[in-house]
């Protein structure tokens, strides 16, 4: 089992699972929907599945690029430590869980769990034809809050649909960063990423429109929802954070971009999570 958490990076789902947690507690402590434990512990099922499945299916069709890039070729398929069967056995598996726990949510969860595996899934192909494959994995982690919002109420909500943009455009320019790393290689491979398509410094730039725009987004919920202090602290703690992600990497020099992707990025995920939560349970 410890390989296969390994193969999907199990710890990287602190960056969604805590605007989940954000989009379920808005409707159950801001809007008054009833707080099942149950329910809650659904939402987290589907939330590990749904990441355990796209990460999976990521390293499955990505085995033989893996294989060639000096930075992956450890990963576990291209190794060896899980057969690329291994692979597709566990990606089904957690396919299956997701859409049985969406079930056993709503009607309208279960109805849309099909979309957004095609979503999480189909990002994985993106960068064989497209520069935004960036903001495919940002609509995907951005289902997240909206999916959990949805799985309490039943109903679509605007600041359920903010944070997911908030979600979208923070993902995305985090994993611009990120795929720095891979800029020649992806040249060499016909494959498409923002900085193989414009460059390391462009890349950069549009990173920061991005997590400018993220930025604005988290403001603006703040504002609308009427929320607190607490909030207004999370919301300073999380756009410092995208700042200073920036001051970590430049296009000389990536040598902190594991830095900036996970550690700032898990802790400004958490943070923010915590200080939601104790605004609405505080100052509610």
């Amino acid at each position: 089992m410890k390989k296969f958490f390994s193969l999907v990076k199990f710890s990287h789902t602190i960056f969604a699972l805590p605007f989940a947690i954000i989009g379920f507690f808005l409707a159950v402590k801001v809007h008054g929907y009833n707080f099942e434990l149950k329910l809650l512990g659904l939402v987290i099922i589907c939330m590990v599945s749904a990441r355990n499945a796209a990460m999976g299916f990521n390293r499955y069709i990505d085995s033989n690029f893996d294989k060639k890039n000096p930075r992956t070729a450890i990963r576990e398929i291209p190794s060896g430590v899980i057969s690329k069967k291994q692979a597709l056995l566990f990606i089904i598996f957690n396919c299956f869980i997701f859409v049985i726990a969406t079930y056993f949510i709503n009607q309208l969860c279960f109805f849309l769990s099909p979309v957004a595996l095609m979503v999480i899934l189909g990002y994985s192909y993106t960068k064989r034809f497209t520069a935004l494959c960036h903001l495919v994995l940002g609509l995907g982690l951005g289902l997240a809050p909206l999916g959990a919002y949805l799985s309490v109420s039943g109903k679509f909500h605007p600041l359920a649909i903010l944070f997911s943009v908030v979600v979208l455009t923070w993902v995305s320019g985090f994993d611009i960063i990120y795929a720095l790393q891979d800029t020649e290689f992806d040249e060499e491979n016909d494959l498409h990423s923002i900085p193989s398509t414009f460059g390391k410094n462009k890349a950069l730039r549009i990173s920061s429109v991005l997590h400018v725009l993220s930025a604005i987004t988290v403001i603006n919920i703040g504002i609308f929802g009427h929320f607190g202090t607490f909030y207004w602290a999370g919301t300073f703690v999380f756009c410092s954070l995208l700042f200073y992600q920036h001051t970590l990497v430049k296009a000389d020099d990536l040598s902190k971009v594991n830095m900036a992707f996970f550690t700032t990025n898990g802790f400004a995920s958490i943070i923010f999570a915590i200080f939601f939560l104790l605004d609405i349970f505080l100052n509610g």
